[in-house]
């Protein structure tokens, strides 16, 4: 088994901490009520953490969540730099994270090529019974 890295360490421990701070303290109202930390990427040198972020809205909330949580970033790296054992703190960056409505659109899509096919087959199947009938018939 393979030893985690500091950086993964450290990712793991910041998006813990970034998590319930977004969750428990920030009371800006542009946070969107389902927002949460998906991924925490530190540099190799540790001077920049990117929080990747999900939220669950419309387009308009994850804009002023993504505005509310960049207005915010100097309190998430105070309480990252007091929750973490580094000799500095690392810079924060927060990305939107598209990945969880990039794979439910997917899910969607894949589903409704399945339904197409699947009623083109069951379309087939009776068209072959149809036409097996009047086959015999001659």
């Amino acid at each position: 088994m393979m030893a985690y890295s500091r950086e993964q360490r450290l990712s793991e421990e910041i998006k813990k901490i970034a998590s319930k701070i977004i969750r428990d303290d920030l009371r800006d109202p542009r946070i969107a009520p389902i927002t949460s930390v998906t991924e925490v990427e530190v540099t190799r040198d540790l001077r920049y953490a990117t929080l990747f972020i999900s939220v669950l809205g419309s387009e308009e909330d994850k804009k002023g969540t993504i505005e509310a949580l960049n207005h915010a970033k100097g309190v998430i790296r105070k309480e990252v730099g007091k929750g973490i054992s580094s000799h500095f703190t690392p810079e924060i960056v927060i990305k939107m994270d598209e990945s969880i409505e990039q794979g439910v659109k997917m899910h969607q899509k894949i589903n409704e090529v399945r339904e197409r096919e699947e009623a083109r087959n069951s379309e087939n199947a009776s068209k072959k019974e149809d036409g097996s009938g009047d086959s015999d018939d001659q």
